[in-house]
């Protein structure tokens, strides 16, 4: 089947973007293609095999920044850290990669110095991924600003069948997304999502929403990406932002 490209407007990361964009986790070049042809804001590099926050090698990574091709914002997870000295080398990794934002697994005990540091391995490109089940501190977006961090989002650590919704109440992630706003972080919502947590979580703040199992085949994440699944996500997004344009 061919696929036909989706110009995306604008952009994902865009602080006065009216509606969510939409963030789709792939696993290799091929995914990465399909998914920036159908419409995805910004297309996510990680190995859905290995737990919520698997990175996938470098070389793998490159070949997807390749493959989508300027078509789409990219990002890249560098994975969770045992313990702070494995943070930076595993940001520095990624960032190498030329993807355009890297993503690592933060916990509210990291010291300042050591978040700090991280973001230094990646200047402008970092966002910080916090689990529902830990918890969210309501101190950690104005620590992550003035550490260097670029954006902050929720995500769930076990794919247990469990949504993000499961987990935070509404006006939990609510307040997330406008301590992001208020100290300049870009926010992000994620944690098994299905199609039907569209309406539910655009009225969060949040500026993208992250999918993965909810496009792929059967809603399960370890199986390929579903692109109609992922342009019938694209219109239901744009359908709200013309809805909130009018």
């Amino acid at each position: 089947m061919r696929i036909e490209p989706f110009v995306s407007n604008p952009s994902p990361l865009d602080p006065d973007a009216t509606a969510p964009r939409l963030l789709v986790s792939v696993r290799d070049a091929d995914e990465a293609r399909a998914a920036s042809l159908a419409g995805a804001d910004l297309v996510d590099a990680k190995d859905p095999a290995r737990g919520a926050l698997g990175a996938l090698k470098p070389a793998l990574v490159r070949a997807i920044v390749a493959s989508v091709g300027g078509r789409a914002i990219t990002s890249a997870v560098a994975g969770e850290s045992d313990d702070d000295a494995t943070l930076v080398p595993r940001i520095a990794a990624m960032a190498e990669t030329g993807i355009g934002y890297v993503k690592v697994a933060v916990r509210a005990g990291m010291s300042d110095a050591v978040l700090a540091a991280g973001a230094k391995a990646a200047p402008g490109r970092l966002i910080a991924v916090l689990f529902a089940e830990h918890g969210v501190g309501a101190d950690l977006p104005s620590r992550l600003a003035r550490a260097g961090f670029v954006g902050a989002m929720i995500d769930t650590a076990l794919k247990d069948g469990r949504r993000l919704t499961d987990h935070c109440e509404a006006a939990t992630l609510r307040r997330f997304t406008a301590a992001c706003r208020t100290h300049g972080l870009i926010s992000g919502l994620a944690g098994s999502l299905a199609l039907a947590d569209i309406p539910l979580l655009a009225g969060s703040g949040a500026h993208y929403l992250g999918f993965r199992g909810g496009l792929c085949g059967a809603s399960d994440r370890t199986r390929g990406l579903d692109p109609d699944r992922v342009r019938e996500a694209v219109r239901a997004l744009r359908a709200l932002d013309r809805r909130n344009a009018a």
